[in-house]
């Protein structure tokens, strides 16, 4: 069975239904269950809608259509039977970084673009598991090195809401893809705001869980900074998510289980809870309508019952920690073999690798010391409050291709610095979601971050669920047709 094109043909009397198309999968569920859908109609439905929407927006890089259909019918024949699994016929879409056992899995590199591997990670056969339905691979960068999803590949992901525009990264297809109607879930990562980047920029829901509350394996390049994670467009199909994938396994020996149902509680509002708000954390520079979207999306955390401060971690950036552990871990990646492969390499990332080269060993365990000392301070910080809120990035999207917006002026080794919101969460490993809270005067989505405590993933997702009910932005969709 073939999975390397990106194409996929349906019957010619299955019309592209969006109301089909931006249905969330709590609703789909639903809809299977009372038998006014069926998971097939909607597998052809969504196939067909990726045919027509996708070479405009570039979000799939494979399309699995002959798995997607014949996992479709099992679940289709589960729900016959009475006992489906919990995602069962609930299209999904996986990231190009993560491997998929006899699909193609090119991780938007030239060194070895036509990779099948021959086993599914821990994520992959837990979504098997629960019946979801496999539409294919969504775009990243090379290594997902940076915040757009361009590569020499595949090119870039464009914005559903501004086609000119990048969908962020690294995550950005399957962030392109939820927001754009092809599937209601997306598997994304997230080592410096990959999950919330191209979540805030296309206007939907990301959520970076705990970190090893979902195994990563194989292990990602970056180590711990990287964290599996949700992106969808509404709270409870997160939840949904985050109860089939979470959970140790031994392939990742940092992963633990919490034994929670993220679902229960998700609904029990936030009275009573005490809110930090941080526009820059005292250090970023953010756009006036940013700013000013965000501020007044915080403020209103007040008619959820919370008390809202407005006040700034005592922390200075960890930009320049972030940047030494993670362009050591690129650098290290390539170890040995530069010389034969760097003319394949991504010629930003080719640049990180080799200014990353003159690291020392004590340069990175300095930063890793340097590391600690920020989540110490960060937890100290947070005992005082039940939630952080930040703006989850200081721009909207940039030109597509890009490494970094437009005329930014870089002070690290590699293009991080622009994400000054997201990465520090990257460092402590806590949870921390976007929620869309507006849009900039060109029309383009804002978003507004949501960080818990160490541990505390379910008070973030009842955070953003009780804001998603105060603003909601599900029916918010991107001039595509």
């Amino acid at each position: 069975m073939s999975h390397t094109k990106v194409q996929t043909h349906v019957e010619d009397d299955c019309p592209v239904s969006e109301e089909i198309a931006y249905l969330p999968a709590s609703a789909l569920i639903e809809a299977y269950r009372s038998g006014t859908l069926s998971p097939v109609e909607v597998a052809r439905a969504t196939l067909e809608r990726i045919e027509a929407v996708n070479p405009r927006i570039n979000a799939f890089t494979t399309v699995s259509a002959e798995l997607a259909m014949a996992q479709a019918e099992a679940a289709e024949q589960r729900y016959r039977e009475g006992n489906p699994g919990p995602l069962a016929g609930v299209p999904v879409s996986i990231k190009d970084l993560t491997p998929t056992r006899g699909i193609r899995t090119a991780r938007g590199s030239l060194i070895a673009p036509d990779w099948v591997p021959e086993e599914d990670p821990p994520i992959v056969e837990r979504l098997y598991g629960a019946g979801a339905v496999m539409l294919g691979k969504t775009n990243t960068p090379e290594l997902g090195w940076k915040g757009d999803s361009g590569n020499r590949v595949f090119g870039p992901t464009f914005n559903p809401w501004r086609l000119e525009r990048t969908a962020g990264g690294s995550s950005g297809g399957g962030a392109a893809a939820v927001a754009a109607g092809l599937g209601p879930l997306s598997q994304g990562s997230d080592g410096a705001g990959s999950i919330r980047i191209p979540a805030s920029f296309c206007g939907i829901f990301g959520f970076k869980q705990s970190f090893g509350l979902v195994p990563q394996w194989p292990p990602s390049a970056v180590g711990d900074l990287s964290h599996l994670g949700p992106i969808t467009r509404t709270v409870t199909d997160a939840g949904l998510m985050l109860n089939a994938i979470a959970g140790a396994d031994s392939r990742d020996r940092l992963s633990w289980s919490s034994g929670i149902d993220y679902l229960r509680d998700l609904d029990g509002g936030i009275e009573g809870l005490r809110v930090a708000w941080s526009p820059t954390l005292g250090y970023a520079d953010v756009a006036d309508d940013v700013l000013a979207a965000t501020e007044s999306a915080a403020n209103r955390f007040t008619e959820l019952g919370c008390a809202v401060e407005r006040v700034d971690p005592p922390l200075e950036n960890p930009a320049e920690i972030l940047d030494v552990m993670w362009s050591a871990a690129m650098a290290g990646h390539f170890r040995g073999r530069l010389n034969a492969v760097g003319p394949l390499i991504d010629p930003g990332l080719l640049r990180v690798v080799e200014r990353a080269q003159g690291l020392t060993g004590a340069d990175l365990a300095a930063a890793q010391q340097r590391r600690n000392q920020y989540y110490a301070g960060m937890r100290a910080f947070m005992e005082q409050y039940d939630l952080l809120l930040t703006p989850t990035l200081p721009v909207t999207a940039f030109t597509a291709g890009l490494d970094e917006p437009d005329d930014w002026q870089r002070a690290t080794l590699a293009p991080l610095d622009w994400t000054p919101f997201t990465y520090p969460f990257n460092l402590t490993g806590t949870p921390a979601a976007t929620v869309p809270c507006g849009f900039d005067r060109q029309g383009l989505p804002i978003g507004l971050q949501i960080v818990g405590r160490w541990h505390d993933d379910p008070l973030v997702l009842r955070a953003a669920r009780a804001f998603e009910r105060l603003m909601p932005w599900q029916e918010a969709r991107p001039p595509l047709g």
